[in-house]
């Protein structure tokens, strides 16, 4: 959850929103994040420059890193703290002709026992003068999963992920956006590190500890909607939601409203965000005994939770293509700051590290904050 939080974060400051018929913006990018918590801190750079080529093309490529130090519950209660740096590099092109626009786009990964590599096309058209905007996508993933204590273990990972999208303007102050997604995965799904837990009388604790197993496919399908509203004083509001299930039983709903307010020079923004889901039909904080079931997990992210998000955001834009001040070639110039304040109930998760007896253990609560800064600088 922690890495896929990032990982969108940078498609959308790579990406931005779809749109057919005009080719995004000259940019250039350097954002750096931070995160803290659940005992682990993640931070890093990530460079971003885009540039057209022509009238009809546009070409981007990012540079993003994660630095990791870990000493999560799962790793204290299983494992030793550890230390990692994941490297991410991403090239796109965008191709303009009338209304349409197609993009392709690679993206690869390293890590001491994780390569990715992904492959994405989309295309995009206006229809109905420039009212409608129906996107096609389609990402090819190519990954390899590896033990850091086992040179011999190697496990394939494939994905595919299929999307449709549909952006309406229904009036001048009022547009909305309906997004369907389908990800399928064949291959190593779990963590090759991670255990679950089975009831033990002859254990010291009460419990010992086996490899999780967890099934070689999985299929998940997403709903989501967003509605935004402009006010007469140029602030607007946002409306969203999201429902997810999968063949692993899980059935998500997700939920956030935000406020969008203009002054002067700079744009403020405040989120709220709520998400709840069940769990897998494989999790289980404590088995019964060992090889209770076919398939066993104890990760807490498929465990029953509900989680909150507050986010703060403030843009500052220090030159404007007004031509009231200009850094030569550079028109316009923009720094975002943002700060997200995490809170996760798990609900059949329990906290082994408070050391209670079996059946009395603590519920697991994570709290995290997250950090994001960036210059954009447009030309």
């Amino acid at each position: 959850m922690i890495r896929r939080f990032f990982i969108i974060a940078l498609s959308i400051l790579a990406c931005g929103v779809a749109h057919a018929g005009v080719l995004p913006d000259d940019r250039a990018d350097a954002l750096y994040h931070f995160y803290d918590g659940g005992g682990v801190v993640i931070d890093g750079p990530s460079v971003l420059v885009r540039k057209k080529v022509g009238t009809s093309f546009s070409v981007v490529g990012n540079y993003y890193v994660d630095m990791i130090s870990s000493a999560s519950i799962d790793v204290v209660t299983q494992a030793s703290p550890y230390e990692e740096e994941r490297t991410q590099w991403s090239l796109g092109v965008d191709y303009l002709r009338g209304n349409t626009t197609m993009r392709a786009g690679y993206t690869t990964s390293e890590e001491s026992d994780f390569d990715a590599e992904t492959v994405s096309f989309s295309v995009s058209q206006d229809m109905f003068g420039d009212l409608t905007t129906l996107t096609l996508s389609y990402a090819l993933g190519d990954d390899l999963v590896r033990r850091s204590d086992d040179p011999t273990f190697e496990e394939p990972l494939d994905r595919q992920v299929y999307g449709v999208g549909v952006t309406q303007i229904l009036t001048k102050n009022l547009i909305s956006s309906l997004n369907v997604e389908t990800v399928t995965e064949e291959g190593f799904l779990n963590n090759p590190y991670r255990s679950v837990r089975y009831f033990d009388p002859n254990a010291a604790s009460g419990y010992s500890y086996e490899p999780e197993v967890y099934p070689n496919t999985r299929t998940s399908n997403a709903v989501g909607l967003r509605m935004r509203y402009f006010l007469p004083y140029r602030a607007a509001v946002e409306g969203e939601y999201r429902f997810f299930t999968d063949t692993w039983d899980i059935e998500a709903h997700t939920g956030a409203i935000s406020y969008i307010h203009p002054w002067r020079n700079f744009t403020f923004t405040g989120k709220f965000r709520y998400h709840t889901q069940t769990g897998a039909h494989f999790f289980k904080d404590l088995f019964p005994r060992s090889m209770a079931t076919n398939f066993r997990g104890r990760d807490k992210e498929l465990s029953p939770l509900t989680s909150y998000t507050v986010k703060f955001q403030a843009a500052w834009e220090f030159l404007s293509d007004d031509g009231t001040a200009t850094w030569g070639f550079i028109k316009r110039g923009k720094v975002t700051a943002s700060a997200n304040f995490l809170h996760v109930d798990y609900d059949e998760f329990t906290d082994l590290t408070a050391q209670q007896p079996i059946g009395s253990e603590p519920l697991y609560q994570l709290d995290a904050n997250i950090f994001q800064i960036y210059v954009s600088l447009f030309y």
